[in-house]
């Protein structure tokens, strides 16, 4: 699926992440922006940094998207993520604010 299907600010996040580009997937959250990984939660950019270190980012996490659907103001994206930390179909939820994302959450897809 292109990027031109998904909506931004998702679009320009999913593209920085799989072209493992680490200031543009921290740049896409706001200052208080949240991860919701199977419920391990990650605040600010130093945490979500820490985080995406060892599993999304560092791990060399991409995602091929499969669907793409809004629900109730979240983005909803469903792909195979395949990464050196986990792999398999992944559901991530996003928040918004402007062209931030405010929350993503990550759950089986």
């Amino acid at each position: 699926m292109s990027n031109t299907s998904v909506p931004e600010p998702v679009a320009s996040f999913w593209k920085a992440v799989n072209e493992h580009d680490e200031s543009g997937f921290l740049n896409a959250f706001t200052a208080d922006g949240v991860v919701d990984d199977w419920g391990r939660v990650f605040t600010g950019p130093k945490e979500i940094k820490a985080w995406s270190d060892k599993e999304f980012i560092g791990a060399r996490g991409t995602l091929d998207i499969e669907s793409v659907h809004e629900e109730g103001g979240h983005v909803i994206v469903r792909g195979d993520w395949k990464s050196t930390h986990a792999n398999g179909m992944s559901k991530f939820t996003f928040e918004t604010s402007g062209d931030k994302l405010t929350k993503m959450t990550i759950r089986e897809g």
